[in-house]
């Protein structure tokens, strides 16, 4: 009797289609934004999530914050 899961084992996952050209540009995206201080800080991010459900919720933080 052949095992079930040998068939999946062959089939592709959604995320195994990788289109290179779409990730290099995805990339580059990403680094422009990083060069033009397009970006949030991590800490930013935490105090604003930590804000939630409270008396007092903080504003979404803007870039550069």
């Amino acid at each position: 009797m052949s095992d079930p899961r040998s068939e999946f084992d062959e089939e592709p996952g959604i995320f195994d289609f990788e289109d290179e050209a779409a990730v290099e540009a995805s990339t580059q995206r990403g680094e422009a934004d990083v060069a033009a201080g397009r970006v949030v800080s991590h800490e930013a991010v935490k105090r604003w999530l930590l804000s939630w459900g409270t008396d007092h919720p903080l504003p979404r933080p803007k870039c550069g914050e």
